[in-house]
């Protein structure tokens, strides 16, 4: 069976923890059916996830995502036995690799192996989380003798992936795939890469639930949501994951151009390399109905679940966006 068409405010909502709580119960109280963290730095993801846990009665919470470098598998199925017991049935646990400047320039951790390390990752903790004790030596990873109680319906394990050898892969080990940053051209291919890995384990690829974390803003001044854009996210297309991701989707002169001006530190060529073009492909930005046209159409392209992450400076530009995608102002086609 496919999976659900849900909507999904991102998390957290600042830097108290009441402010996340506020805005989960806004969340569940308007219909939205989904609340997905980011997994960067403060405060802790787990921790809060654990900590808001008692304040929601309907909503699925998902970690999009830890990376993998920075907790082993021993420590992620830990948590992972806590938040599956807090919220049964209603957790998702994402891991992904990160970025250079994540791991490297804030943890002091090479990203080495990413592929391997995600992959290995993935397979440990799900038997960790099933009871099996450990016996595992791989490229990346070791463990024996770990066990701890298992999980009567342990949470799902979804992997985020961008270019063809990590999306097969995370098709074929996770539970899910999860996307981010894409300029729209790119999701056709993106998604038939999701076949080959799900074919590849024996799946239905139609069953293997799409998670997007989409950058979105309701505005009637595009202009100038495209320069908060470009402010905000050409520093992500300088790092050498998404600079490569980048220019695998069809925009290699861009990619190229921004790792120029970033190395010289030249925000000017760096932000500008960014088109109105490429941008209008990859955030979705517009009036209400633009905005919900474009989320219609990703779900129409393959998929499931749509992170709503405003990319406004302010918590009225914040609110008009998530407040575009309530339950009874958006259904799925």
């Amino acid at each position: 069976m496919a999976p659900r068409k849900r909507m999904a405010v991102t998390l957290p909502a600042g830097p108290g923890i009441h402010h996340t709580i506020e805005r989960l119960r806004w969340a569940q109280e308007h219909g939205y059916p989904d609340a997905w963290f980011s997994d960067s730095g403060a405060p802790d993801t787990l921790t809060q996830v654990a900590a808001v846990a008692q304040h929601t009665q309907s909503i699925r919470i998902g970690v999009a995502v830890t990376p993998v470098y920075t907790r082993t598998p021993a420590v992620i199925a830990a948590s992972v036995n806590v938040l599956g017991q807090l919220l049964p049935g209603r957790f998702v646990m994402g891991l992904g690799s990160s970025s250079q400047t994540i791991m490297g320039a804030w943890n002091g951790i090479p990203l080495d192996k990413p592929l391997t390390r995600v992959k290995e990752t993935a397979l440990l903790v799900r038997t960790m989380l099933a009871g099996e004790k450990s016996d595992f030596s791989g490229a990346t990873l070791r463990s024996r003798g770990y066990r701890q109680a298992p999980l009567v319906d342990p949470p799902p394990i979804y992997i985020a992936a961008l270019r063809p050898k990590m999306i097969e892969m995370a098709a074929e080990v996770g539970d899910g795939v999860i996307f981010n940053l894409w300029p729209r051209s790119a999701l056709p291919k993106m998604m038939e890469h999701v076949r080959v890995g799900a074919e590849r384990a024996g799946k239905d690829w139609r069953e293997v639930e799409i998670v997007n974390r989409a950058m979105v803003l309701a505005t009637d001044d595009k202009p100038a949501a495209r320069n908060l854009f470009r402010a905000a996210f050409a520093p992500y297309y300088a790092t050498p994951v998404y600079n490569r991701f980048l220019a695998w989707a069809g925009h290699g002169d861009v990619a190229a151009t921004i790792a120029e001006g970033w190395a010289a530190k030249d925000r000017a060529k760096t932000t500008g390399a960014l088109s109105d073009e490429l941008i209008d492909e990859i955030a979705v930005i517009g009036t209400e109905d633009e905005i919900r046209a474009r989320i219609q159409e990703a779900a129409a392209g393959g998929v499931h679940t749509h992170i709503v992450a405003p990319i406004g400076p302010s918590a009225a530009m914040v609110q008009r966006t998530f407040d575009a995608f309530t339950a009874e102002r958006f259904q799925f086609a």
